[in-house]
């Protein structure tokens, strides 16, 4: 007998052999239906997988994160015997989940998979379904598979297997087809009942432009058909906010072919509502203790090198700027925290100067691939809400606390309100990706648990997700499509004040490194926007909004007290616009609609003569009739419930 610990800690005894369906069985047999996945010591097993020894099993249904990557890798499996079935000498490659569907990578050759070739593929994968194939693992020696797929003239395939090592290559099959597999998939095909070709797109072979351009088959499948229809509901919805789209109608920002890929342009409205973001946040960090600083936006490779920026960043950033002067290089500033650094050494500081913490709106450069460019959320120049506070290792703790009560403040002034912490630790099987030593990265590791736990913080652990210098918290945020977005980080790094020897004089009259804490409550201000324009729909809290009420006259006769109300609403700091055209009422309420203004003010006869003002709010209509005192106080009231004092 071995046992078997499940989440909850109680332990089932099982015999040898026996497999996470069984298990799953003892709990309940409606509950083992529904379970699709497994993960046994932390290790993704099959459903069908047997185990021999003690051990932690946690058991997935459609329902958890892991279960959906089984239930769409699966599908990618599908997909794959799928495109065989209709093009027999196409190429496989790769075929992941991804955080909503699935893909495969594909080597069609001479052929071409076009839009009206979807519905086919659909019907057939559906066929192939429903015939309840089980997937089943096996190892294989490195020699068998490539010569399996040398066979197959995969060229693709041999690549991956002559990176791997023997004894650690499997295949999966199920029917009669078989791919390359590492594993995870659902007990059997027929738990797919629901399957839609979302798009096709270019994609190079492992991500590089100098190999062989592929075809990547989107897809996405659930256990139910009407899932699907609520999700492609759900996808009309989000077009219909996707931030490239609202951006545009809103006037917010453009770009130009001219100054550039990747490079936004921010127009009145769009700069006035990032202003209003930046004066927020700075009034909170103000309080919070925090002192503006302002760096270049270039600096000496040197600097980069030191920090590690430039080992890790470098085929990221654009190529270094030389000047006249031989050998002298300069790079666009890849991140603001080098230059803070510099600022802390400036002058020496005692404990008693602790914490210091340095704040900025910094801009910096990433030279991303033209074919990961995405409106906002994927830029080459991009401003972060950047700080870092230099502290003593006794006040580490309360210093990390406090960034996280700014964060959480931050995403309740914002109307974030579903969201979790995400603790991001470093690989432990590829430590060369990271600097400094195992002793600093457990501290700053620690650190992050405990301050996370103390605030109660929901939280799941991912190793591999750490900066290259320290362990972070990222804070995953839940748009109201219900898509997860990373939003605010903070890092714990003990490394970089290393680097760039920064020192404190202690208490003991010694000289301490102090322990640097990274934070960006919003991230970037660019991608920061665009969620929060998808998660809105463009309908921003009402103090953020750029014009919050718009005053729509009858006709001319009522300029004179428009312009009365105008002037009173501005002395109540109101932004106001009015719209004096010389339009009907009716399609100067279409038009403020379209624009989302949040409230429109009608005056004509009977408003200039009582000396009030007829309300409208944006997307309920009519909401009564105030006094110009009473309308401010409404507004100013709700922006005050809005956000709190820090």
């Amino acid at each position: 007998m071995i046992k078997i610990t499940l989440p909850d800690g109680s332990i089932k005894e099982v015999e040898v052999n026996s497999t996470p369906m069984d298990v799953a069985k003892l709990i309940s047999e409606g509950f083992a239906r529904n379970v699709i996945s497994a993960s046994f010591n932390e290790t993704t097993v099959e459903t069908s997988t047997q185990l021999a020894t003690d051990g932690s099993l946690l058991l997935y249904t459609w329902k958890d994160e892991k279960g959906k990557e089984a239930f769409w890798h699966s599908s990618a499996h599908v997909l794959a015997q799928t495109i065989l079935h209709f093009y027999p000498n196409a190429k496989l490659t790769i075929g992941p989940a991804i955080e909503r569907g699935f893909y495969y990578d594909v080597d069609f050759g001479n052929n071409t998979l076009k839009e009206e070739d979807f519905v086919k593929i659909e019907k057939q994968f559906l066929e192939f379904a429903r015939q309840k194939f089980e997937f089943t693992m096996r190892e294989v020696s490195k020699a068998d598979a490539l010569a399996y797929y040398k066979e197959q003239n995969n060229e693709f395939k041999v690549e991956l297997i002559e990176n791997l090592e023997d004894g650690t290559i499997t295949f999966c099959d199920h029917s009669d087809f078989t791919d390359l597999c590492r594993g995870g998939h659902i007990p059997n095909t027929g738990i797919l009942k629901a399957i839609k070709i979302m798009s096709v797109a270019g994609a190079y072979w492992r991500g590089d432009e100098k190999n062989k351009q592929l075809t990547r088959v989107y897809g996405i499948s659930f256990p139910k058909q009407k899932e699907l229809k609520e999700y492609l509901v759900l996808l009309e919805e989000a077009k219909q906010r996707d931030h490239r789209k609202l951006g545009k109608e809103l006037e917010l920002y453009t770009f130009s072919a001219k100054v550039g890929q990747g490079l936004p342009l921010w127009l009145p409205k769009g700069a006035a509502l990032r202003d209003r973001l930046e004066q927020f946040l700075k009034k909170a960090q103000k309080k919070a203790g925090y002192e503006m600083v302002i760096t270049p936006h270039i600096g000496h490779k040197d600097l980069y090198v030191t920090s590690g920026h430039y080992e890790k960043y470098g085929e990221d950033s654009f190529q270094p700027i030389t000047t006249p002067k031989d050998g002298e290089e300069y790079l666009l500033k890849p991140m603001n925290c080098p230059h803070h650094c510099e600022i802390f050494n400036h002058k020496p500081y005692s404990y008693k100067d602790l914490p210091k913490r340095f704040a900025e709106f910094g801009t910096v450069y990433r030279y991303e691939q033209s074919g990961e460019l995405h409106g906002l959320t994927r830029v080459r120049c991009f401003t972060q809400d950047d700080a870092h506070i230099f502290c003593t290792p006794d006040q580490l703790d309360q210093e990390f606390k406090n960034v996280i009560d700014l964060v959480l403040y931050v995403f309740s002034a914002l109307g974030f309100e579903d969201f979790s912490a995400q603790v991001s630790l470093r690989d432990p099987e590829n430590k060369e990706k990271y600097i400094g030593s195992d002793e600093n990265w457990e501290k700053a590791e620690n650190a992050i648990i405990k301050a996370a736990a103390d605030k109660g913080l929901k939280t799941v652990v991912e190793y591999g997700e750490a900066a290259f210098y320290g362990p972070k918290l990222d804070f995953m945020v839940k748009d109201v499509l219900g898509r997860s977005w990373q939003l605010g980080t903070i890092q714990v790094d003990y490394n970089l004040p290393e680097r760039f020897d920064l020192s404190y004089k202690g208490s003991d009259n010694q000289l301490h490194r102090p322990v640097m804490i990274h934070r960006a409550p919003f991230g970037s201000m660019e991608r920061f926007i665009a969620i929060l324009l998808e998660h809105t729909g463009g309908n921003f809290p009402l103090w953020l909004m750029p014009e919050q009420v718009i005053l729509l006259p009858i006709s001319e006769k009522y300029e004179k007290y428009t312009e009365k109300v105008l002037n009173l609403l501005e002395n109540y700091e109101i932004r106001t616009l009015v719209d004096n055209r010389n339009e009907k009422v009716g399609r100067k309420i279409r038009d403020a609609e379209i624009s989302k203004i949040p409230f429109m003010i009608i005056i004509g006869e009977k408003e200039e003569t009582e000396n009030t003002i007829s309300v409208r709010k944006h997307g309920e209509g009519d909401i009564g009739t105030f006094s110009v005192n009473e309308f401010a106080d409404i507004i100013n009231n709700e922006i005050k419930k809005t956000i709190q004092n820090f």
